[in-house]
């Protein structure tokens, strides 16, 4: 018989405006882990820029996190933070939100991945 070895799981992790962390909570991916610390911030209009850059390097520390969400506009308030990050673990990726549409030009990890594909071997 032989034995099937199952990768072990990672959670998603969350910081974002309200309307975007409800939106994803209520699709199930709260979770504390077992300091009691939850894998999310819901980031308000008094959430100060210490406290995002603090949670995020919270979560990019978490070994149970394999992906963070973030959205583009909080991230734009961050950005020194996800241009330092290399580590394919967690992956962090910038998402719209409901008041701020996506901006491709912003997102520092879509210029990474395109600077990785030359154009011309893409045709």
């Amino acid at each position: 018989m032989s034995k099937v070895t199952m990768a072990k799981s990672h959670l998603m992790g969350l910081v974002g405006d309200e309307d975007t962390c409800t939106a994803f909570l209520l699709g199930g991916i709260g979770e504390l882990n077992d300091k009691r610390e939850p894998n999310f911030l819901v980031v308000k209009k008094d959430t100060t820029i210490g406290d995002i850059e603090s949670n995020l390097k919270r979560l990019m520390a978490r070994k149970d996190i394999g992906i963070i969400l973030i959205n583009q506009h909080i991230a734009n308030d961050v950005r020194h933070i996800i241009e330092a990050h290399t580590a394919p673990i967690p992956a962090l990726l910038e998402i719209p939100s409901k008041e701020h549409p996506y901006d491709a030009a912003k997102d520092s990890i879509l210029k990474r991945a395109k600077g990785m594909f030359n154009v011309d071997e893409m045709r």
